[in-house]
């Protein structure tokens, strides 16, 4: 499994705070909503160039934490 505090970071200077990937302004909510809607890894890629299939598990990574810290809490 990937680690993605390798990859995602917050900082309050880049998009009010949200978890970006590598320091650019693309968040995992934006990643996240791109696959939401149907969006392949190629695609993805194609659009955004900078980004690298490690990035986009990252993302899901970051998810499926976060999902299993929120079930626990539940």
């Amino acid at each position: 499994m990937i680690d993605y505090k390798n990859y995602i970071s917050i900082d309050p200077n880049i998009r009010s705070g949200k978890p970006i990937i590598r320091g650019m302004r693309i968040t995992v909510y934006d990643i996240l909503e791109m696959l939401g809607d149907g969006m392949k890894f190629s695609e993805i890629l194609d659009d955004y160039p900078e980004l690298k299939e490690d990035d986009i598990y990252a993302t899901l990574a970051y998810a499926a934490d976060k999902e299993h810290k929120l079930s626990i809490c539940a």
